[in-house]
């Protein structure tokens, strides 16, 4: 996953380290430990190294507490969580799919925060209730503050943050289309995106301080993916109500299973057809296996004559097929999670309809997006 490192699963969901995160802690066990030193002197250097490497074990376990709110939510409403990773800004948990109403990705959005609201309480509680001081109450601090600047922090209404998330859900329930909800919590994460860019940028130009760098890279990294979420946002509204049947090759690949490899070489290979592969149908036009051309040289071609496709074709399953009346957006997505560029298409009844291929998807947005001739 992107040069990322699974480091085990969290209730059944894989957990991902990116290695931009192990540069993280390292910067925020250096800091807090120095923290604590200044403040308290009577710490040894060890025992303030020690308390800042579990200051910042405590801050990163916040942020997957905060990832599993919005994973353990999402569960609920019956959509699988792929994985939850924790990379130089915080922390991403994948779901495999869209909530299905605007109400239900409103809870899925809020999750996070209202988890790290309540971690904020909880720890504030503590602190209070035990009377905690020294070391531990100036620990107890930090933890409060930063789950309250991370639950603040991703409640700016724009993508990809949760509250660009949350402003997504509202739009939808207001217009009743997903796709207009992304595209204008994209544009205000773009926009915030750009303040935190001229933050950073301004006081490095004017005053030569580095003091908000941290603005300048955070404003590219809502830049770039609001922009990729409203681009796929795109794409899917125009995908809205096309089938796997509608991106179909014309003239498919297809032979019949009872074809012998001699009028198969002499009909479909010699003839000049650019295909290497080729589905196999019966009579009944059914889906029953698959042949490639390198097949045909595991039989002599003395007996090509005397030797029908079925006998050297292999099966095909049905994981690796898709049905006809399946949303294209679905297929798409299923392309793109098992890296194929092909897929059969069948009915439900099993007959072969053709084979659908990634580039008649891109095909197919192309001639969408462009103008109709007056």
């Amino acid at each position: 996953m992107n040069g990322t490192i699974r480091v085990g699963n969290l209730w059944g969901i894989p957990f991902y380290i990116h290695p931009s995160w192990f540069l993280v802690l390292g910067l925020v066990t250096w800091s807090y430990s120095s923290g604590l030193a200044t403040q308290f002197p009577q710490l040894s250097a060890g025992l303030a190294l020690l308390l800042g490497l579990m200051t910042a074990l405590m801050l990163f376990a916040s942020v997957v507490a905060h990832e599993l709110g919005h994973s353990f939510v999402a569960i609920r409403q019956g959509i699988n969580v792929k994985s939850i990773t924790l990379f130089i800004f915080g922390g991403l948990a994948s779901l495999e799919k869209e909530s299905k109403t605007p109400g239900e990705a409103f809870w899925v959005a809020i999750a996070g925060p209202m988890v790290s609201l309540l971690l904020c309480g909880i720890v504030t509680a503590i602190g209070v209730t035990t009377t905690a001081s020294g070391p531990l109450a100036a620990i107890l601090g930090v933890l409060a503050s930063v789950n309250l600047a991370l639950a603040l922090f991703n409640l700016i209404p724009g993508l990809p943050l949760d509250g660009g998330n949350i402003l997504k859900a509202i739009v939808w329930k207001v217009t009743g289309n997903p796709y207009k909800g992304v595209t204008f919590a994209s544009r205000v994460g773009q926009i915030f995106g750009w303040v935190a860019i001229l933050s950073g940028i301004v006081p490095l130009l004017f005053f030569g301080s580095f003091g908000n760098f941290w603005n300048l890279l955070i404003g590219f990294f809502l830049l770039q993916n609001a922009g990729n979420a409203a681009q796929f946002a795109r794409v899917q509204e125009k995908l809205t109500g096309l089938t796997a049947e509608d991106a179909v090759t014309i003239d498919s690949p297809i032979v019949s299973a009872n074809l012998s490899l001699r009028e198969f070489a002499d009909e479909r290979v010699i003839s000049g057809q650019n295909w290497h592969r080729f589905l196999v149908t019966d009579d009944d036009g059914q889906l029953v296996g698959a042949i490639a051309v390198d097949n045909l040289r595991t039989v002599p071609t003395a007996m090509w004559s005397e030797t029908q496709i079925k006998e050297v074709m292999r099966p095909i399953t049905e994981s690796t097929t898709v049905q006809s009346d399946q949303p294209l957006l679905e297929v798409m997505q299923l392309l793109e999670q098992q890296k194929l560029s092909v897929l059969p298409v069948i009915r439900k009844n099993g007959v072969l309809v053709g084979i659908l291929e990634k580039t008649a998807i891109i095909q197919l947005l192309q001639s969408r997006t462009q103008p109709n001739p007056a």
